[in-house]
């Protein structure tokens, strides 16, 4: 029998719990992808329809969205 992987915890590599804006955001893609939405620009497109605050207050775009996940570590 194999040693359990040390990689199956998927927040182990987390260095703090998600904040309030983290978890909103969390929240909105959780709910784009529970309603079929699984196109970049879906997700974009329902982000802005549903208020979700980007970055600088301005409307998410493909970029944007993809700087913020890198930026989260996502």
């Amino acid at each position: 029998m194999q040693p359990q992987s040390l990689y199956l915890n998927p927040h182990q590599t987390r260095d703090h719990e998600p904040d309030a804006y983290e978890n909103l955001l969390g929240d909105a893609i959780e709910r784009c992808y529970a309603a079929g939405i699984h196109d970049l620009e879906g997700l974009v497109a329902k982000l802005n329809e549903n208020c979700v605050p980007a970055p600088g207050g301005q409307p998410w775009t493909p970029e944007l969205f993809r700087q913020e996940m890198k930026r989260l570590g996502a």
